[in-house]
């Protein structure tokens, strides 16, 4: 039936949820690494996002534009219901996701804060913040001054929020939070991350002391102290000194183990000298917090930072592949929800970095040595990050993967990209520990491809660039739309031959040989201690003690 045969008031409430399932809003449980140029490999800097939820993702992309001087620009909920206008700008920066024409990108984790602070009334949400921002920032400290002069004149809407902001040259981390209903403005600080240094984070807010007077690496709202006196979340007359943090999040032990512990474990790996206490993201009240940024041991890659993303604390007590509850497989997922009591005790899961509920997930490069369009790549990925590829879009494309840009969340399609992920995906929860090693053989395969080929790409680019920047530009679109649809057709490709090779729980050999591959025996002994008697044969069969028919 169309809208147009259906009475108004039902025709409104179908086209809201029509539009709800296409455009759901993106997930707020993400994680975040942050790479300044002297800490990585090229000198390039990086940031990277893991949008987690269940929603389906649409990959986004507008080409610069000139508006007129009364332009507006219409600020709507993920529902389409219209929340208001804000003036437009001039001119709109091209945008591929969330990265800019000039390399700039954003990414963000929910942190919450004081949920009282949350105004229904404020316009700007967080994902149109970054938007906007997208549209009319050249650089990271423009960034901030854009961030705050929006939420400033027409409200902030979101719970707590910390942005990681990158140009080419410098990395912000900027963490804000409302000032609850019926207030104005909002409260901040952002920070410029020292270079030669990482930062991390992953819903809990970060920021701790900082600097009132340091206006080169330190910026804040004019209320950021007097707001939280005010409304007694930090006493002068205690002694110590204002923290941000302190002031504005109320952490329990389990959201310090939900957050804190994909910090500990981004840390632990870039710099296993420190030693970091395990003590703090399990939720002790004496530990000392993690620092907000540390200095890698070694440079950090690209490909190191695919891996970082790719973490279930394994090689620690917390490996999520080990023990009774990653079953016989070894898979590191745990389905929701994360909290359950048994018998009146109270228990949760760990949260690792590498999630089955990712939506999609990035990380940006921007490269100061390289023309824009040339040195800002937008590595794209859908779906658990442990079993995604990191495909290659440049700054500078004109179009984008159709396949990225369809689908819906209720129901399947082979045209969409995150489906045909999400298909590979929950296959591999049938025999994980066999089926992850067929896929991640793909993955390196394809990822190195990448890298590999990157810098010839690069190079053509910037030679044709010389003589036709337009051309250089097409070239840029069809390398990066052509990967990514070869990357699709690999994907089902090796869907299919997995649900071929491991049907009904065996693995295919040659020919017609099927061979059984059983349950570890370190499961088996599980199994065994619930029920020691049930499977037990209680004489070892021989030819001679065999039964009747």
């Amino acid at each position: 039936m169309s809208l147009d045969r259906i009475p108004s008031s039902l025709a409104i409430a179908a086209l809201a949820i029509a539009i709800l399932v296409l455009f759901p809003a993106p997930g707020d449980a993400c994680t975040n690494i942050l790479v300044t140029k002297g800490a990585s490999a090229d000198g390039s800097t990086m940031i990277t996002y893991a949008c987690d939820g269940r929603f389906h993702p649409r990959l986004n992309h507008s080409e610069p534009a000139d508006h007129p001087p009364d332009a507006e620009y219409e600020i709507r909920h993920w529902t389409g219901e219209l929340w208001g206008v804000i003036p437009q700008v001039s001119r709109t920066h091209g945008v591929v996701g969330l990265m800019n024409e000039h390399q700039l990108a954003i990414s963000e984790t929910t942190t919450t804060g004081r949920e009282e602070l949350e105004n229904p009334d404020g316009l700007i949400h967080y994902w149109k913040l970054m938007q906007l921002t997208l549209e009319r920032a050249s650089t990271a400290r423009e960034a901030v001054e854009v961030m705050a002069g929006l939420v400033e004149e027409h409200g902030y809407r979101s719970t707590a929020e910390s942005f990681s902001i990158a140009d080419p040259d410098e990395v912000w981390l900027m963490e804000m939070i409302g000032t609850g209903p019926g207030g104005s403005g909002a409260v901040w600080v952002a920070m410029r991350i020292p270079d030669g240094s990482i930062a991390a984070y992953a819903n809990g807010i970060r920021i701790r002391q900082f600097p009132l007077d340091d206006p080169e690496n330190c910026h804040y709202s004019d209320n950021v102290i007097s707001f939280a006196v005010d409304r007694g979340y930090y006493d002068p007359a205690s002694g110590r000194p204002f923290e941000f943090a302190t002031a504005y999040d109320q952490p329990t032990q389990q959201s310090r183990r939900y957050t804190t512990t994909r910090v500990w474990s981004i840390f632990r790996r870039a710099a296993p000298n420190l030693e970091l206490d395990p003590a703090y993201h399990r939720g002790d009240p004496t530990a000392e917090p993690y620092p907000l940024w540390i200095e890698p041991e070694n440079k950090l890659s690209l490909s190191d930072v695919m891996d970082l993303m790719r973490d279930h604390y394994e090689g620690t007590d917390y490996d999520m592949t080990k023990g009774v509850d990653a079953g016989p497989y070894a898979t590191p997922n745990r389905w929701r929800p994360m909290n359950w009591t048994v018998d009146g005790a109270e228990y949760t899961w760990e949260r690792p970095i590498s999630t089955q509920q990712t939506g999609f997930s990035f990380i940006s490069q921007s490269r100061s040595w390289l023309p824009d369009a040339v040195g800002g790549v937008y590595w794209y990925g859908l779906d658990d990050t442990f079993t995604t590829v990191y495909i290659p879009l440049y700054a500078g494309i004109t179009r984008i993967p159709e396949s990225f840009t369809v689908g819906r969340l209720d129901q399947f399609s082979w045209d969409s990209a995150w489906w045909v992920f999400n298909f590979v995906a929950n296959i591999a929860n049938l025999k994980y520990s066999y089926m992850v090693e067929d896929i991640q053989a793909v993955q390196r395969e394809l990822e190195d491809r990448f890298l590999a080929m990157q810098p010839v790409i690069e190079q053509t680019a910037l030679a044709l660039a010389e003589t036709d920047t337009e051309l250089m530009r097409e070239f840029l679109t069809q390398y990066s739309v052509g990967q990514a649809e070869e990357v699709v057709r690999r994907w089902k490709e090796l869907g299919e031959a997995l649900l071929t090779k491991y049907n009904d729980g065996y693995v295919a050999g040659e020919g017609d040989e099927d061979v059984e591959r059983g349950y570890p025996e370190t499961w088996l002994r599980e199994v065994l201690r619930a029920r020691p008697d049930q499977f037990r044969l209680d004489q070892v069969e021989t030819p001679e003690n065999a039964l009747p028919y």
